[in-house]
């Protein structure tokens, strides 16, 4: 680029500042929490102080400490181990707040050379009479970066005045005892907490975006939770400017802008002539709009917090994903309406205004108790804009610090937040319904897509779209994917139990092996049975050969052969043997039936006659007497 191309850009960029500047310039309100000053008497009382945009305040809580300020190093910008100054308080004694002087380095680096010696909490006395600012960490790209993310005690800025105060009695010798309340931070009216969050999809703007990514993974189940279960209403928001009307037709108005220079963002790489331009980062952000307006419109709006997570994840810009193709693929994993985004996101080369993005430029203006949007990210409770560390713990007190006391959900009363996103549309992952198979893996900071083992067989893919079995065992998956069909208590599959994975029709079929097999007619094409004493019958997924005059069906060489003479011969003698032996059971079964019958008829007549007349073998009565002799 030359030099005249490098002025344009400059005047460009001077302007998008300018207007940056006229767009947050109504109203800037500063977050404060109260100071209580117990010892000495002198001063004690209640003081403002406003709360550092980094480290955890304790939200909700109080903290109380003991002031030290140290004879050297007073501004903090060097360590103070180098001088053999530590911080760290003596069993017992109240936690130490380190007092330093503003200037000469970044705030947040005073207070973290202030924790790593030991301190609980750092104050920071202005060098200037003017009201309390809100102290900010530094821009991306600063060496800050090695460092902003790890502090965690709280800060606070405290005007000129009080902080000569302080300095003026610790010279003395007096014990200074102050409070740290935050209690009071975030108004707390009624059981249900609505916040806000200001935020980017530009994924390449350096330590601060890498933060937010990182909160939003995990803070998503959280989210979700409170979302779902009625305690809270969120609001996503997306920070844009317009392009001044002189340079609306230059090149580089028109590649960080949409709708003719209405809607604008800084250039990702911040330069012009490569990468992605500052209008995809202003249409991906109109995009996840749309996504929560849509997944709002169906009551789930904590589909939100999959998207961006998701879209973080499988689209980010190192990988030249960042873009339409890959946003709807995360869209319809999600199972939201692509139609209904895309009417919603509108025609971003019209000559017109935009509903969605005319709306959030409007609402970045203060309203109320909250003042104008300025810093990215931010998070705003209750009307409040939240200051610190957007971590998950720091945030949850804050939301919970909302609710009106005795209204808190029980989540609020413990220490963990967790919840099963695979019960939400499977999470977005990759699943079988027929096998009931998931690649969903619940995690406690959200969950994960990966590709399950099933069985004792390890399914593989990318774990969102596709996950298939491969190598031994993969048929007791779900048929390895392969074609499979029971007919008459018969099945037969397509699937191998082998490396290469494919899918190969059984001996009878022919097909792809994957969505079907159709069986051979081996009679009709002759492929068998094709002897001239052979009948052929097909059946599926084989056939039936039989021969004529008795002969035997020989199914490896398709031929039929006749029975030998001595099978016949051995045959014959076995059928008359048989009929002999069954002739002669006959025979003896009768004779002794007849045998018995006999004797039988035999004692029923003897019995008979014996009632009317003697038989030869009785013995005479002695009393007889012949009634025909006289």
């Amino acid at each position: 680029m030359g030099r005249c191309g490098r002025s344009k850009v400059a005047i460009l960029l001077l302007f998008l500042v300018l207007i940056w500047v006229e767009l947050v310039a109504g109203k800037f309100l500063v977050e404060k929490n109260s100071l209580r000053v117990f010892t000495p008497e002198s001063i004690r009382g209640n003081y403002d102080s406003a709360i550092g945009n980094f480290g955890i305040p304790k939200y909700g809580g109080t903290m109380a400490g003991a002031v030290v300020y140290p004879k050297e190093n007073t501004k903090g910008c060097q360590k103070f181990e180098t001088s053999g100054i530590s911080f760290k308080s003596k069993p017992g004694a109240l936690p130490t707040f380190v007092l330093v002087d503003r200037g000469d380095c970044f705030f947040s680096l005073k207070v973290w050379n202030a924790q790593n010696a030991g301190a609980a909490a750092v104050l920071v006395a202005d060098h200037r009479d003017e009201p309390l600012i809100t102290m900010d960490s530094p821009e991306e790209g600063h060496a800050s970066a090695e460092y902003i993310e790890n502090i965690t005690i709280p800060s606070a800025l405290v005007d000129k005045n009080f902080g000569e105060k302080l300095k003026n009695v610790l010279s003395k010798g007096d014990m200074v005892n102050v409070n740290l309340d935050w209690r009071e931070a975030v108004p707390h009216p009624d059981d249900r907490v609505e916040y806000e969050l200001w935020t980017n999809s530009n994924d390449e703007c350096g330590v601060k975006c890498d933060m937010l990514m990182e909160f939003l993974k995990d803070f998503k189940g959280a989210a979700q939770m409170l979302e779902q279960g009625g305690y809270t209403q969120f609001t996503p928001h997306y920070i844009t400017w317009y392009c001044p009307e002189a340079f609306t037709v230059s090149k580089q108005c028109k590649s960080q802008c949409l709708n003719h220079g209405r809607y604008c963002a800084p250039d990702p790489e911040q330069d012009f002539t490569s990468g992605y331009d500052g209008k995809d980062v202003v249409l991906e952000n109109l995009r996840q709009l749309c996504v929560f307006r849509v997944a709002n419109e169906t009551r789930k709006p904590w589909v939100w917090w999959d998207y961006v997570t998701d879209f973080h994840i499988r689209c980010p810009m190192k990988e030249k994903k960042y873009g339409k193709e890959c946003a709807e693929e995360v869209i319809k994993s999600l199972g939201l309406d692509l139609s209904k985004i895309e009417k919603c996101m509108g025609d971003p080369d019209a000559d017109a205004d935009n509903p969605v993005l005319k709306e959030e430029q409007e609402a970045q203006i203060g309203k109320g108790s909250r003042g104008d949007v300025t810093i990215l990210p931010t998070l705003v409770v209750n009307n409040r804009q939240y200051r610190g560390k957007l971590e998950k713990g720091a945030v949850s007190k804050a939301i919970c610090a909302g609710f009106e006391e005795t209204t808190e959900p029980s989540v609020c009363l413990n220490g963990e937040v967790e919840t099963n996103e695979c019960l939400h549309n499977n999470g977005g992952c990759w699943q079988d319904m027929v096998a009931n198979i998931t690649a969903c893996k619940d995690t406690f900071r959200g969950r994960a897509c990966e590709c399950p083992i099933v069985n004792g067989v390890q399914l593989k893919g990318d774990g969102y779209r596709s996950c298939s079995a491969s190598g031994p065992g993969r048929c007791r998956i779900h048929n390895g994917g392969c074609w499979h069909e029971k007919r008459d208590g018969v099945t037969f599959s397509a699937c191998l139990d082998s490396e290469d994975g494919k899918c190969t029709c059984p001996p009878g079929f022919t097909g792809d092996g994957v969505k079907n097999c159709e069986d051979i007619n081996e009679c009709k094409e002759k492929k068998a049975c094709q002897c001239n004493e052979c009948n052929c019958r097909n059946t599926w997924g084989s056939y039936e050969c039989t021969c004529s005059s008795g002969l035997l069906y020989m199914r490896d060489h398709d031929t039929c052969i006749g029975h030998s003479a001595s099978e016949v011969k051995y045959g014959w003698g076995a059928v008359w043997l048989v009929l002999i032996v069954l002739g002669l059971a006959g025979g003896g079964g009768y004779l002794v039936y007849k045998q018995r019958l006999r004797s039988y008829m035999d004692s029923e007549i003897r019995a008979i006659m014996a009632q009317y007349m003697p038989l030869d073998s009785q013995n005479e009565v002695a009393n007889h007497v012949d009634e025909n002799r006289v």
